[in-house]
């Protein structure tokens, strides 16, 4: 199972201040723990909601609204994601996260991805290895194993 761990924004995240060194430390030694266990596919801080825009949609009315956003706690300042074999691992693995926004009361939401079978969509061989090229080219750093894995695609070997 997939699962995207998203760090909630904070008043000091949304100002943009950075974490200190001893915390980027903290945290990259986590994010090692977890390559390591083969959890982590992929992780990225956000920069500020001031940076950032939303598109509302209204049939077919498009309309840009420019950041920042008011509702902090409603916002992401960064993300993982991980492959674990249920929601009580991620629970698990989050619970030795350090303290993403130490000082503040911070929070972290785990939520499973869909998988293509679990929107029931079906896929023919060809197709499967197509999307995975595809995913594997958007994300070179997980590879093309992992990005055939994760849609049930054979891996050719180099």
């Amino acid at each position: 199972m997939r699962f995207m761990v998203i760090v909630k924004a904070t008043k000091s995240s949304e100002a943009g201040n950075l974490p200190s060194e001893e915390r980027l430390t903290e945290m990259g030694k986590f994010n090692e723990e977890l390559i390591k266990a083969g959890v982590m596919l992929a992780a990225d801080g956000l920069q500020a909601s001031s940076k950032g825009a939303r598109v509302k949609f209204a049939g077919e009315k498009r309309t840009v609204i420019d950041g920042p956003f008011a509702e902090t706690k409603e916002l992401v300042a960064g993300f993982w994601l991980w492959k674990c074999a249920s929601l009580q691992e991620a629970i698990e693995w989050v619970k030795r996260c350090p303290d993403p926004m130490p000082g503040e009361e911070g929070e972290i939401e785990i939520r499973q991805i869909f998988e293509a079978e679990e929107l029931g969509l079906r896929f023919a061989e060809e197709k499967a290895k197509r999307l995975a090229m595809m995913h594997a080219a958007a994300q070179p750093e997980l590879g093309d194993e992992v990005a055939a894995a994760e849609v049930g695609a054979p891996v050719e070997k180099r």
